[in-house]
């Protein structure tokens, strides 16, 4: 979808896929911005909206409006896509990757982990064995 949309000429985009298409970008960017550690603190949608100038309530409307999830729901699918690819490197203990996620304690990160796949991340990565 992301592909679609930047094709099309921004004249042609209404308001609503202009804010969708500029915050899937800025949640990109902050994602990169966290792995490379660049950002200290996770974004909310209060952060996004004052980067998109645009009140967070109209923001989490939106992306329910265009895409059916929330913003909050977004961020927590790309940071677990970007920490499964992270346990797969051995190197890296699970404190370290919750660290890259401005996780400050590795138990925050074991929580979030498992709330979004029923297992923690030790046993995700011994499933890759």
């Amino acid at each position: 979808m992301q592909d679609v949309i930047e094709k099309i000429p921004a004249k042609i985009l209404s308001r609503k896929d202009e804010i969708t298409t500029d915050f899937l970008k800025l949640a990109d960017k902050h994602v990169a911005d966290l792995m490379d550690g660049r950002a200290l603190k996770r974004f909310h949608a209060k952060h996004f909206g004052e980067l998109l100038f645009v009140h967070p309530r109209h923001l989490t409307n939106t992306i329910q409006l265009t895409l059916n999830t929330s913003p909050c729901e977004i961020m927590e699918e790309k940071i677990l896509a970007e920490a499964k690819k992270l346990l797969a490197d051995k190197t890296l203990s699970i404190a370290e990757i919750g660290l890259r996620f401005a996780y400050t304690e590795a138990t925050n990160f074991t929580k979030f982990f498992k709330s979004m796949t029923n297992m923690t991340p030790l046993q995700y990565r011994k499933q890759l064995q």
